[in-house]
């Protein structure tokens, strides 16, 4: 599996990826039903630094209105297995517990919190006992084996446990594992992953993969992209009706001021280029 944070963080921890990550949770916990999401500020007291490039605090919305907090995790079994991983996850499970509290008199009631750890190692206590399942989902329950308190819940997945193969893949949550822990092996976008989420993600990936100079450059040529979209849009939008001469050229100085070639904006325009080249 990647284990590159940058690549991770492009795919789930920036606000452009927000439907990337509402997709990948909506598959993992269907019954959470969310539907928006936004990313919670990290730099608090209390939060280390490598808490801030390997952890996410996602607040979500559902259906109903009703609010859920998201902690979502990648963690490296290579120093994280040794180094009390398990207690790790129940400590940076308290900040959006104890984040809840409200001033003067309140009820304390709160959001449901889940923590969802994706893994490249497995748990020592599972392989010993020879269980091979990918998901592994921890709750607080009592002596009779009863949920206790069904507002908090741990997700980890356990990528070195999910071998299927791309023939193999029956549902969404089994692609989204699929892309996680094969990223770095794909040379072309397989055919299973061809919808707009995956190839959203596969280019989120990629990019990822740049080096800074390279980084700064595809953002240049992508704001430049944008802001000529964003003036051919208005111009078709406004669509100025036939015979307003004043609007067409209107549009066209603005499209001349943000670069356009007198050949597009005559294209678009339905003005000539000496038009054009005179404003």
């Amino acid at each position: 599996m990647d284990g590159s944070p940058l690549r991770f963080k492009k795919i789930f921890g920036e606000e452009a990826s927000k439907p990337l990550l509402i997709d990948f949770l909506t598959s993992l916990l269907p019954e959470s039903n969310i539907v928006d999401l936004t990313f919670k500020d990290k730099d608090q007291l209390g939060r280390t630094e490598e808490y801030r490039k390997a952890v996410y605090d996602i607040y979500c919305e559902n259906n109903s209105g009703e609010k859920i907090i998201v902690e979502l995790q990648k963690a490296n079994g290579a120093t994280l297995r040794q180094n009390y991983f398990k207690d790790r996850t129940v400590y940076y499970s308290t900040f959006p517990i104890q984040e809840q509290a409200q001033k003067g008199d309140w009820n304390y009631k709160l959001k449901y919190v889940y923590c969802v750890g994706i893994l490249d190692f497995k748990f020592e206590e599972k392989v010993a006992n020879g269980n091979g399942e990918v998901i592994h989902t921890v709750q607080l329950k009592d002596q009779n084996n009863k949920v206790f308190y069904e507002k908090l819940k741990f997700v980890y997945l356990e990528m070195p446990h999910f071998v299927k193969s791309e023939a193999d893949l029956a549902n969404r949550l089994d692609k989204w594992l699929y892309f996680i822990k094969h990223l770095e092996d794909f040379q072309n976008i397989p055919e299973v992953f061809k919808d707009e989420v995956f190839i959203q993600a596969f280019e989120k990936a990629e990019i990822a993969k740049y080096s800074e100079a390279e980084r700064h450059d595809y953002e240049q040529s992508l704001k430049v992209f944008r802001d000529n979209k964003a003036v051919y849009e208005y111009a078709i939008n406004t669509a100025f009706d036939e015979g307003k001469i004043e609007g067409k050229i209107e549009i066209a100085r603005k499209m001349k001021l943000k670069g356009l070639s007198s050949s597009d904006i005559s294209d678009l325009t339905g003005l000539s280029e000496e038009e054009i080249n005179d404003l």
